[in-house]
């Protein structure tokens, strides 16, 4: 009898598992999405293997994750924390993004909430890989690598 070799098309085979948590009431948060937006982000930086938690807050929660950390005493946007380095095989990391701040921000543009999120997402997993925006020139790639999944996942350049 001949050995049948199965044939793995790797591409189709997600090594990454993202959690996405919502205590928070201001917006609702399509997981289907999130994880469609992360996979695109972490695939699109050849990260294959990835263990990404993602928490949708409220202002005070985020406020006080932001001054605790950075320092800052405001409600932000996203914040990341990377448990591993960009270089390791897993990259394993926690997004707390501020859903107010998305929703507060996507109002005085005028665009669409979930559009906001996204960004966020795109923003927040661009860092855990290992981008920064503290320089001109780091800024610069950020943005430029924001819009291309913007443009991948078919959101409006709101990236500004």
């Amino acid at each position: 009898m001949r050995a049948i070799r199965k044939s793995t098309d790797c591409s189709q085979i997600h090594m990454s598992r993202i959690s996405i948590a919502s205590p928070q009431e201001a917006v609702p948060i399509d997981r289907g999405r999130v994880r469609e937006i992360a996979r695109a982000v972490l695939e699109g930086e050849g990260k294959a293997y990835a263990e990404i938690s993602v928490a949708f807050v409220d202002n005070p929660t985020i406020h006080r994750l932001n001054l605790r950390y950075l320092k800052h005493d405001e409600p932000t946007d996203v914040l990341s924390f990377p448990l591993s380095a960009p270089s390791a095989k897993r990259l394993s990391g926690e997004l707390v993004i501020g859903a107010e701040v998305a929703l507060a921000a996507a109002n005085e543009r005028s665009h669409d909430v979930q559009a906001e999120l996204a960004l966020y997402v795109i923003h927040g997993l661009l860092h855990l890989c290992g981008y920064s925006d503290e320089t001109n020139a780091g800024d610069k790639k950020m943005r430029e690598r924001e819009r291309h999944y913007l443009r991948e996942l078919g959101l409006p350049d709101i990236s500004e």
